[in-house]
Formats: structure tokens, C-alpha cells, sequence
């Protein structure tokens, strides 16, 4: 289930516009034309298979793209400000400060030569500038915050003493140090077993709320999506297939590959059934199909439609697609039913 918060108003907090990411001189469109936006206390999710895009579309937003992958294109505005035209020190100012980061492995972003104690103190100290006794009482208080008990303990402990969950919020307590306005989180659940996962996604469900927390989660679990966000963005082969509001997305999917992906995953009560497959995989970038980029993988292909380039079209109220039979009304998805 969503929260059940209504839109709000106003200019969203992060507004991302025809982002376009390239490997120059070898693989153009990494990422292309890629729009979305996230409002202030709302959760919105990336979602799509491994090399879709969405983690790098993430780490663009904060400026950490590897060395050689440039934004060729497009526009990143966070609370009115164009990140794509900040220096290096004032991307710093911003990571950590008003934009907090989880990364998907905690145990190889954390130091390992460095007390948990003190590598949150360290983003306390580095933008509030803080004494190191005032960064790490503060430190204390974020650990009892993120659910981990005996903090004085723990403030004094390694990450590799910490379990794979302890580590994960010991994690989130660094990025939201210094109460950020947005908190990106890429795969922050991945390694976790269930009962963990649905811990660390309540802890974040309560931050949210208590600091109208702004969330982009990248994620491939749909069940965290319905549990979680409130909007989503489908990404596939570096374009965004579809967007709209989570119960949009699962009871009335407009993009084959949306549909496919929720008829893959499986339902409760449906024990001993066949999953459903997608056939082929994600192509690589530089052999990216010149139609619809879904086209190869597409049980819905017309070979007239789908083979020609495919625009970004709404089909209903904050509900857009890249498909050009639905935006036409020739094909009609069916959705699915969240347990």
C-alpha cells in the first residue's frame, strides 16, 4: 500500500529534465531524455531490470558519475538550483547536507579503519561544523534513532563488527546527519532478509514522516515499490518507459514492459504456478533498437507502430507512457492486484 498523501503544491524539490548521459566517443544515450520529478515528503521509486539506467541516473543528480560518463544534456534542479551548473565544492556543500545518500553495499562504503561514532560525527563536522564531543553525542542520538540499541556501545564499534542491517542504518543515520531535504537510497534493502528489510523501510517510512523527507529509491522490488512509495518511474534501456503514481503503475500499467514486469512477480495464494518470464534481456548501450526500445521483447510488437520512435505521451493526468499503440488507445493493458 502507498501513504495516502495527497500531491502537494507548489515547485517539486527535485526536477529532473531530458537528462541525457553518454560515454563519449563510444556509447552515446546511456541515459536519455530521461524526466521526472519528487516532492517534498512523497517517495518516488526507479524502477527496471539491471542496466536500465537507474543507478546512474541517480548518482547523477549528486555528481557522481564515473570519470568517464558526462551529462551531454538536460537539466537537475534541486530546491531551484541547477546541480549540473554547481563547482566540485559546491556539489560537497550539497552531498551529506541538504541531500542525504544510501548507498546498495554499507560494508564496502563505510570505512573500514574508522568507528561508526566517528564517520557520522564526520558529516556533523564537515557541514555544521561541529567539535568532534558535540559531533559524536549527536552521533549517539542518530543510532538510537535508526533503531540500533545500545548506542554508547555501538558509537565505538566497527562496521565490520555490525550486521548487514546495523550497517544499512548506520548508514542512513550518516545521511540524514544533517537532516537533509532529500534522501536518495539505491538498493537499500538488497542483501537483506525479509524481516530486516521491512524494518529498515518502516525506519525510513518513519523518517520520511518526521522530517517530510523527500525519497528517490532505485530499487527492483516491486513489492518494496507498493509498500513504500507513492510515484514511480519505469526506466528501461535508458528511456523512461512509464510514470505515474504507484497505484497507477500496478492496477493500470500503460507500457508493455510495466506490464510485464508485474505479471513476473509472484502472487500470493498461487503456489506450484509458472512465473512468468521476460524473453531476451536489456540491450547494451550503442545496440539499442531504433523504434521502441522494448520492441525486440515485446509480445505486443506491430512491426508498423513499434519499430518507428516512440514519444513520451500522457495518456491520463500525471500518467505518461512510451508506447505508441496505448497512447493511441489500439492496446489495452490488464493490471494487477496487489496482496
Amino acid at each position: 500500500m502507498t501513504t495516502g498523501q495527497g500531491q502537494p503544491v507548489g515547485e517539486p524539490l527535485l526536477a529532473v529534465e531530458g537528462l541525457t548521459i553518454d560515454l563519449p566517443g563510444r556509447q552515446p544515450g546511456l541515459v536519455q531524455d530521461v524526466t521526472f520529478e519528487v516532492r517534498k515528503g512523497r517517495a518516488v521509486a526507479l524502477i527496471g531490470e539491471s542496466g536500465c539506467g537507474k543507478t546512474l541516473t541517480s548518482m547523477a543528480v549528486l555528481g557522481l558519475l564515473p570519470p568517464a560518463v558526462r551529462v551531454s544534456a538536460g537539466a537537475i534542479r534541486f530546491d531551484g538550483v541547477d546541480l549540473l551548473r554547481c563547482s566540485a565544492r559546491q556539489l560537497r556543500q550539497i552531498r551529506g547536507g541538504p541531500v542525504g545518500m544510501v548507498f546498495q553495499e554499507p560494508m564496502s562504503s563505510l570505512n573500514p579503519t574508522m568507528t561508526v561514532g566517528d564517520q557520522i560525527a564526520e558529516v556533523r563536522r564537515l557541514h555544521l561544523k561541529e567539535r568532534r564531543s558535540v559531533a559524536l553525542r549527536q552521533a549517539r542520538e542518530l543510532l538510537t534513532r535508526v533503531g540500533i540499541p545500545n548506542a554508547d556501545r555501538r558509537l565505538r564499534s566497527y562496521p565490520h563488527e555490525l550486521s548487514g542491517g546495523m550497517q544499512q542504518r548506520v548508514m542512513i543515520a550518516a545521511a540524514i546527519a544533517c537532516e537533509p531535504k532529500l534522501l536518495i537510497a539505491d538498493e537499500p534493502t538488497t542483501a537483506l532478509d525479509v524481516t530486516i528489510q521491512a524494518e529498515i523501510l518502516e525506519l525510513l517510512r518513519d523518517l520520511r514522516d518526521s522530517l517530510e523527507l523527500a525519497v528517490l529509491l532505485v530499487t527492483h522490488d516491486l513489492g518494496v515499490v507498493a509498500d513504500f512509495c507513492d510515484d514511480v518511474v519505469v526506466m528501461y534501456a535508458g528511456h523512461i518507459a512509464e510514470r505515474t503514481s504507484v497505484d497507477e503503475l500496478f492496477y493500470r500499467p500503460r507500457h508493455p514492459y510495466s506490464s510485464a514486469l508485474l505479471a513476473s512477480v509472484p502472487q500470493s495464494g498461487r503456489a506450484r504456478t509458472k512465473l512468468n518470464v521476460i524473453a531476451g534481456r536489456v540491450p547494451s548501450a550503442g545496440q539499442f533498437p531504433g523504434g521502441c526500445r522494448f520492441e525486440p521483447r515485446c509480445e505486443h510488437s506491430v512491426e508498423s507502430v513499434c519499430r518507428l520512435p516512440q514519444a513520451d505521451t500522457a495518456v491520463d493526468d500525471g500518467h505518461r507512457t512510451r508506447c505508441g499503440r496505448v497512447a493511441s488507445g489500439d492496446l489495452i493493458l490488464e493490471g494487477a492486484v496487489r496482496g
